[in-house]
This record gives C-alpha cells, structure tokens and sequence, in this order.
C-alpha cells in the first residue's frame, strides 16, 4: 500500500473479545506465528476484571484479545455467530511465511482456503473464537500499480457509489 502523510503512522492494535486466552495464545504463537509481547490485566468501572493479551507484527502494531473473568461480560461482548468472513483481519506476507502458517494449520487439522484475488493471493483460517484471519501474499504486478489505483480510488468510488458496479479488478480475471 502507498504511504500517506496524515499523522497517523502505523496500527497499534486491533482488538477482539475471546473465550480462552490460553486457546487463542496457541493459535497466535503456534500457527500464525505471532510472538506474545504483553498480557494486560485490568478493572472495568463496577469491579469487573480482564484481561487482554498483544501479540505483535514485524511493525509493532498488534492484535490483542480480551478475556474476561466474567462469563456474562464475555456473552455480551463475544463475537456475534451472524458475523461473515467479510470481518476480519489480514496480514502482508512472504510465500514462505503464508507457505509455513497453512502447513502449521494443516498439521493442527485447522481447515484453511486459498483464494487468488488477483492483486494478492489469500490463504484463509479461523481462530478458536470464529475470527477470522488472512494471510496475503500480494501480486508483484499489482504493486506496480499502486499509484496508478491511486490516482483513481475516488473516481472508482464515486463511479460505485452512483450505482455504476462495474468490475475493475482486471487482474483477478474471473471477476469473481
């Protein structure tokens, strides 16, 4: 992705609500490969304690996950089951690195898909809690049109939010 100058300089984290933190460290650490780098436990206003837990990118920014001690807290703040893979959080990665997560994956009987969406090939997974992960490897050709893609994103909105629906991931092939 290009660069933008508006201050804001990388993710720090994204966060999630999990059921056990012990299954989700295993997930992170074991398959996907992420180093755990903090656990924070903490009180919400009215006594009800959590915890949540970091798991770092090469880049510092983070995805934590909270558990809390409270079943009832942890019911009303799950991940809704109507949720579609649509939601979800996607990292940047080497052939090896997505190569490596999907055989870790397999070797834990966790299912995955790949699916090739032109401007990245994208192997699929899920976490113990239903959360979605993706794991991209973009397309050399792609990144070569990055300026160009651009230099045309609002156009391509404005041109989508006017009911004009036309494909333009010409890459893809499928249109899929």
């Amino acid at each position: 992705m290009l660069k933008n100058e508006n201050g804001l300089k990388r993710l720090h984290h994204s966060a999630a609500v999990v059921k056990d933190l012990s299954a989700t460290r295993a997930f992170y650490t074991q398959i996907v490969g992420l180093p755990h780098t903090a656990t924070w436990c903490e009180e919400l206003e009215g006594g009800e304690n959590y915890c949540h837990a970091f798991f770092s990118l090469e880049d510092g920014g983070a995805l934590a996950f909270f558990q809390f001690a409270s079943d009832a807290l942890y019911e009303a703040n799950k991940r809704p089951e109507n949720l579609s893979s649509f939601h979800h959080v996607a990292f940047s990665a080497s052939e090896s690195c997505q190569q490596a997560i999907e055989e870790r994956a397999q070797a834990h009987n966790i299912p995955t898909q790949t699916i090739d969406h032109g401007y990245c090939s994208s192997l699929y997974l899920t976490d113990p809690d239903g959360h979605m992960v993706e794991v991209t490897l973009d397309n050399a050709g792609a990144l070569a049109t990055l300026s160009e893609r651009a230099q045309a994103a609002e156009a391509d909105l404005e041109r989508w939010l006017s009911g004009d629906y036309y494909v333009n991931n010409e890459i893809r092939g499928d249109h899929a």
